[in-house]
């Protein structure tokens, strides 16, 4: 079964990650929906820059992921969701004690809780279907932990936990789901945080990569956002019609530590 055809929704694809996955689908014939919470021109201009680019249906819609409602109303403003990705997310950093409680909301509401209602608004269109794919960017940290990133830990792990009770709902339909789970990815993003960290320890940038930013990355490169796209594709593949509930880690050797 090919893709070609298929609708993909895509949360906080504005940029970074999201984009680069919802790239990659499009590019082999798959219908994207972009998403985030902004609602600017740039944004509709992406989605028309992609549709352009790959002759597949591109549309951007405004959806804030920390409301439940607005979650839920994204799939259904789509129409149509065959492949979900639940890649929306935000970072903090603080001591637990110290952790602003409402910067834990956020990044639990955000990074976890928008992956629960987009799911359970996206499973009856893909039973409807026949098939469907959800795809939880996770990370390195839903499988281990930093100091300083409670909320963010917390979530994640909780992205790969709800990735196992979605597979379990629907092990014997051919819906999927699966969790990537990225290192260090150069986003523009991080790019931009490069030069403020050669600052910082007084470092060139190659040693400030490799040492500071890459640390725990065994490889000492980043993973780039064709990676992740390319890694979300093949969980669309009959190839993995039997991979679900599992998650799949694109860090460099980070979690073999």
């Amino acid at each position: 079964m090919t893709v070609k055809g298929k609708t993909a929704i895509i949360t906080g694809s504005n940029s970074g990650i999201g984009l680069g996955i919802a790239e990659e689908l499009a590019r082999a014939g798959v219908n994207v929906v972009l998403n985030s919470f902004t609602d600017s021109e740039e944004d509709h201009a992406l989605a028309a820059r992609i549709a352009k680019e790959t002759g597949v249906e591109a549309r951007y819609i405004q959806a804030d992921m920390s409301k439940g409602d607005q979650c839920r109303a994204l799939i259904e403003k789509a129409g149509r969701c065959d492949i979900l990705v639940n890649n929306a997310g935000i970072q903090h950093v603080a001591p637990i004690d110290e952790f602003p409680s409402d910067k834990w909301d956020a990044i639990i509401a955000i990074n976890l809780t928008s992956a629960f209602h987009t799911t359970a608004a996206a499973l009856p269109m893909m039973r409807k279907a026949g098939w469907g794919r959800v795809i939880n960017i996770a990370s390195a940290h839903g499988l281990t932990a930093s100091p300083y990133k409670s909320a963010y830990v917390a979530a994640k792990h909780g992205i790969v936990g709800l990735t196992k009770v979605t597979a379990l709902e629907t092990a014997k339909e051919p819906i999927t789901a699966n969790a990537i789970c990225p290192g260090y990815v150069l986003t523009p993003l991080v790019e931009a945080q490069i030069p403020d960290t050669m600052k910082k320890y007084d470092m060139g940038r190659e040693e400030v990569i490799e040492k500071v930013m890459l640390e725990r990355q065994p490889s000492k490169e980043f993973a780039t956002t064709e990676q992740l796209g390319g890694t979300a594709l093949f969980l669309c593949s009959d190839a993995a019609a039997q991979i679900t509930g599992t998650t799949i880690s694109v860090d460099g050797g980070w979690t073999a530590l």
